[in-house]
């Protein structure tokens, strides 16, 4: 009963006498319309409204005033760890001193009210820059940048649920009230509520400047120290020129294992924070997410720019792509992190880096081509083996088809320079206008380079023989090579095919000029007649001087891959040993009355074939 006659006294107070009612209506009123009374008596009502919302904040503001200055040498006391309800207390005073001063100064600029009200509002901004400053020094750790990029995965599905304002911007997280109960949620999840209404406050109460301030230098140290931690650099392109290659690649990896983590934590985590902290003023989170990371970002991306501009080989053509694969697979990530108009000289710096990062590459490549085709050692391979030529570009082309997505991008408008390649060897590429085509025709075409750079190195053989068994060997390991590695899904299977029949065919050359003089050796048809002694001793005579010279030679021959030697002592032995069988014994018993005559069976002849080659 006595809150309804309070309530009462208020809306049905009799009117004083000094503030009598006129007896007759001012001009301009006709008689039965709203008289100045009704709207006088409006504005005392609002007056009176707005003169408690100030009592009740001056209440509230003074109290922890008063608790700060009583004991000025204790820690700071925070309203947000104690009794939060002292919070949602403290926040809704100061909105409803925003509201008051509102009031007052459309009312009257020099009110009493007003200049109390002020008075008021600084002390509270004071208050709440303190306490802005101690969430953030008190939960650094619960605010780096990890904690921050994980808590954006687990609120994903909140996030679905939000309004369409705020779906827009997929860095903003549902907001906590201040009111929640510790209990119920992380540190995380706390601070960043808090953070969030204390900007609110601030911001709408005028006072964004003193905000930005403070959460920009605190936030601004974790990134540079983030930065720092992770190994990334300052350095000039004078100073990277002056290193040598290791050093430069130690620097390198170094920065490979950074920018994942940089881009993924560090800047997403900031980027989450920043626009939830700031979500009522896309200027204000824009400006301060741009003071605090872009230097840092900057510092980043323009290292590779650097590396790709120092002096080019072929030997670091895999660090410069492991550097393009990295800022490619994280573009997407990278245009939206930095997607402010503020932020556009990173993407720009990123893009940079990417573009000569891919210069670098087409030029190594073009000089990778060109020093096989300059490649001048005259030394032939002691027994036909594999050339070191061939082992280092093989081993270099199948490195390069681990990097297939980056370098199908890279090379796609980098036509092939095939003027000095006879025409026969164009024809077999039969590449076409794909985009996965272009990195399988660059592939293919260097493994071409090879193939006619070592048809020249077999003329270096005198013995036509083992110029084919040169080839052979050659070619085999170039195609195992392509077997065992992503060359085999870039070049296809007929390739591998066309070129498994080259080697059958140079093995079948090998076999018919290494071996033609002991088939000539034999009859034509044993057995078809008497044979003299003499005549049969001339004709063991021969096959063994030319299986003699044959196997001399050839013992000393290499085929490093067993599956192609055992290949071709099977070819040999089963096109020569029924000829000899045949031959052996035809001609034995005629040979056996000459005297000295080495005859062997067939088994001695086998087992002297399989004793050639290494």
């Amino acid at each position: 009963m006595t809150k309804k006659g309070g309530m009462r006294s208020i809306f049905f107070r009799a009117p004083s006498p000094l503030s009598s009612r006129p007896s007759s209506p001012l001009p301009g009123y006709a008689t039965g319309s709203s008289s100045p009374y009704s709207v006088h008596h409006h504005h005392t009502f609002s007056e009176s409204m707005m003169e408690e919302n100030i009592d009740s904040a001056e209440s509230l503001i003074s109290s922890w005033e008063a608790q700060a200055q009583s004991h000025p040498n204790t820690p700071f006391i925070s309203m947000f760890t104690a009794d939060r309800a002292d919070a949602k207390a403290y926040l809704k005073r100061v909105r409803n001193l925003q509201a008051a001063m509102k009031f007052f100064a459309a009312e009257n600029s020099s009110s009493d009210h007003l200049v109390r009200a002020q008075r008021l509002m600084q002390q509270a901004m004071t208050r709440l820059e303190k306490e802005f400053y101690q969430i953030l020094k008190a939960n650094r750790d619960s605010l780096d940048p990890e904690s921050l990029s994980s808590h954006s995965s687990r609120a994903s599905t909140a996030r679905s649920s939000t309004s369409e304002d705020e779906s827009d911007d997929e860095f903003k997280k549902p907001a906590e009230s201040v009111t929640s109960d510790a209990s119920d949620h992380a540190p995380l999840n706390l601070a960043m509520s808090d953070l969030r209404a204390i900007a609110d406050a601030m911001i709408s109460s005028g006072y964004a400047k003193e905000c930005v301030k403070i959460y920009r230098v605190t936030r601004r140290s974790i990134i540079d120290e983030g930065v720092y931690h992770l190994g990334v650099e300052r350095l000039t392109f004078s100073n990277l020129q002056k290193l040598d290659w290791e050093a430069v690649e130690f620097k390198i990896r170094k920065w490979l294992n950074a920018v994942r983590a940089a881009v993924k934590v560090l800047f997403y985590g900031e980027r989450i924070l920043c626009d939830h902290v700031f979500h009522s003023s896309n200027s204000i989170k824009e400006a301060c997410f741009t003071e605090i990371a872009n230097e840092a970002a900057l510092l980043l991306f323009s290292f590779p720019e650097m590396v790709a501009k120092t002096k080019k080989s072929p030997e670091k053509m895999f660090r410069i792509l492991d550097m393009y694969e990295s800022i490619a697979e994280l573009w997407q990530d990278i245009e939206s992190i930095f997607s402010y108009d503020s932020s556009a000289p990173v993407l720009t710096q990123a893009v940079n880096s990417l573009v000569k990062l891919g210069d670098s590459v087409r030029s190594m490549l073009t000089e990778f081509e060109a020093n096989i085709q300059k490649d001048t050692s005259r030394t032939s391979v002691p027994g036909g083996g594999v050339h070191p030529l061939t082992r280092y570009v093989m081993n270099y082309i199948s490195f390069l088809a681990d990097y297939s997505n980056v370098l199908a991008d890279i090379v796609a408008d980098f036509p092939i320079n095939a003027a000095s390649m006879p025409e026969t060897y164009i024809e077999s590429l039969e590449l076409d206008d794909s985009p996965t085509s272009a990195i399988s025709g660059r592939l293919a075409w260097l493994t071409l380079v090879l193939l006619c750079k070592l048809d020249g190195k077999a003329e270096f053989y005198k013995d036509v023989a083992l110029s084919y068994l040169f080839l052979a060997n050659n070619l085999q390991y170039v195609i195992v090579k392509v077997r065992r590695s992503n060359l085999r899904y870039l070049l296809g299977e007929d390739w591998i095919a066309k070129h498994a029949a080259k080697v059958k065919m140079y093995t079948a050359n090998y076999q018919r000029v290494g071996w033609n003089k002991v088939f000539a050796a034999l009859p034509a048809n044993p057995g078809s007649d008497d044979v003299a002694p003499g005549r049969a001793r001339n004709c063991f005579k021969n096959f063994n001087a030319a299986f003699e010279e044959a196997y001399r030679k050839q013992k000393s021959w290499n085929v490093p891959d067993s599956k192609l030697r055992d290949e071709i002592k099977i070819s040999v032995s089963t096109a020569l040993l029924p000829a000899y069988r045949a031959f052996y014994e035809s001609y034995r018993q005629a040979a056996r009355l000459t005297s000295g005559v080495a005859l062997g069976g067939d088994q001695v002849v086998r087992l002297s074939i399989y004793g050639c080659l290494r």
